[in-house]
């Protein structure tokens, strides 16, 4: 596995999931996994600018309550 980032992720707004506060930074990823956050010089084979942008690790949250919609929609109905 190489450390040096095929994907760039520049300039987002990071938030880490640890619980300590936001900070705008570049994040390298390679083979699929994060390799650097902070500053990186040089270019990634692939580039995404996320300025302006929340950045978060993979985050899944599968809770949902879709089936609430059932009771202030009348366009819908319930399913089994």
């Amino acid at each position: 596995m190489s450390d040096t980032p095929t994907l760039v992720i520049r300039g987002g707004t990071v938030a880490d999931g640890t619980g300590r506060a936001l900070f705008e930074a570049d994040i390298g990823i390679a083979d699929g996994r994060i390799v650097s956050v902070g500053r990186i010089g040089g270019r990634g084979a692939e580039e995404i600018d996320a300025r302006g942008m929340l950045v978060t690790p993979g985050f899944v949250d599968p809770h949902t309550h879709y089936d609430a919609q059932v009771t202030w929609a009348n366009h819908i109905t319930p399913s089994s």
